[in-house]
């Protein structure tokens, strides 16, 4: 594995600027975004106006506080383009996040907005140890989703050679990676896993491969996760995050040389973390619901999104601007499993610490009676072993989740490879067997 440490001439002035001069352009980001989405986004006019504030409000950053909160919801409601703040002639493109519910929450984007988006994506794989020349393999799925053009114009951008490979055709992920010597992959960590399983079954080392660097992000996953792939894959494995309502991939990501959280590209996106409960502005360092505001979006401003991202705010170290800590789960989705909050994450941890289990899981949910049930479905690495052992197996990883996370589940280990894999990219780690009335 490498780790690029870069010059300071390599970065740009803002990601080495002391707080002060960075808090002073976000005050000045903040103030024009509030009077963007009020004076041209019906929606925004009606929520200040029925929460009794004005963008004049805002004197410092913590005045933010005062200004109503927008959600999933919010969107859905002003489906298709309620929410823009240009002429729709001025967008110059849209995706939309169809979610597992309810209406596509849809985003605009005017050409400024789009070289924004292309830069912090750039600086993103640059952090990550990218660099013009560098050939970068793009997994993430193209079209409305956001991660492949969005992986695919910040690369440009950096001055990258770009193979728009998107997802699925796991087989011919392999054969261009073998052929054309990528150094750089974007690409979900599960699908990953998927792509060194192919790998192995064509009889080839997969840390023998090109590939130096990966840029993973679109789903949550655990520090566990990242030492397989690194040990697998050979390759340094660093997170990038972002949402697109916020903006896509590259609201923040990870320094190669510390990957110790992603950096908050604070002079675009302003976060703050709240009680998901109260909506009170928590203290950095205290873990609860990430929130964001857009400090430069034209099209689609955004105050104060209810992201359901669960982390905390960590003080720089790479660059000048804030750390994020690794999603622990989120407030919206969790499983509760008679009373027990479960997130599938917690379950991904336990199970990567048991050398025996391959990186695969799924959590089935159902309905016994009047109590919600818990399966946990897992994979071998060795199709070898005797059922006794499979059997010592189960109630050993049993034994660790009721003691870690306080459920009792049920516990089935499939053969290699029994486990579904996915062809688009993220995992479908949770089944939801439970009547939905």
């Amino acid at each position: 594995m490498v780790q690029r440490n870069p010059s300071p001439g390599e970065l740009e002035p803002i990601e080495r600027a002391s707080r002060d001069e960075l808090q002073a352009l976000q005050l000045e980001r903040l103030k024009w975004s509030l009077h963007h989405a009020y004076e041209n986004v019906p929606h925004y006019r009606a929520a200040f106006d029925a929460a009794g504030v004005h963008p004049s409000d805002l004197t410092t950053l913590a005045d933010l506080a005062k200004f109503p909160f927008t959600d999933k919801k919010t969107l859905r409601d002003n489906y298709p383009f309620g929410l823009f703040a240009v002429p729709r002639e001025q967008v110059v493109r849209v995706h939309a996040s169809s979610g597992t519910t309810g209406k596509a929450t849809v985003v605009g984007y005017t050409q400024r907005d789009i070289d924004t988006w292309a830069g912090v994506v750039a600086r993103s794989i640059r952090a990550a140890g990218g660099r013009a020349g560098d050939m970068v393999h793009i997994s993430y799925g193209y079209g409305l989703f956001t991660g492949g053009l969005g992986a695919h114009y910040g690369a440009e951008k950096l001055g990258c050679t770009v193979i728009p490979m998107s997802g699925g055709q796991t087989e011919k992920q392999v054969q261009l990676i073998q052929d054309f010597k990528p150094s750089i992959i974007m690409v979900t960590p599960s699908y990953m896993l998927n792509i060194v399983e192919e790998f192995a079954r064509q009889g080839i080392d997969p840390a023998t491969s090109s590939l130096k660097v990966g840029i993973f992000g679109a789903e949550p996953w655990t520090d566990a996760m990242r030492q397989e792939i690194e040990t697998r894959a050979g390759i340094d494995a660093v997170d990038i995050y972002g949402l697109s309502e916020v903006m896509g991939p590259g609201v923040a990501s990870e320094c190669i040389e510390s990957k110790d959280g992603p950096v908050i590209w604070e002079d675009h996106f302003y976060p703050e973390i709240i009680n998901p409960e109260t909506g009170e502005v928590l203290p950095d360092g205290e873990e609860g619901e990430l929130v964001f505001t857009s400090l430069s979006k034209e099209a689609l401003p955004i105050i104060r999104y209810r992201t359901r991202d669960l982390t905390r705010l960590l003080p720089p170290t790479s660059r000048s601007m804030r750390r994020m800590s690794r999603i622990t789960g989120r407030s919206d989705d969790m499983l509760i499993i008679r009373g027990v909050n479960v997130f599938p994450s917690q379950i991904e941890e336990i199970m990567l610490k048991m050398p025996a289990l391959a990186p695969q899981y799924q959590l089935v949910v159902a309905r016994n009676g009047h109590l919600d049930t818990l399966e946990v479905l897992g994979e071998l690495r060795d199709d070898a072993m005797s059922p006794a052992d499979v059997d010592a197996l189960c109630r050993e990883l049993q034994h660790r989740i009721k003691t870690n996370v306080g459920v009792t589940t049920r516990v089935t280990l499939k053969l290699p490879g029994g486990i579904e894999r996915t062809l688009t990219g993220k995992a479908r780690r949770v089944v939801d067997n439970r009547p939905k009335h």
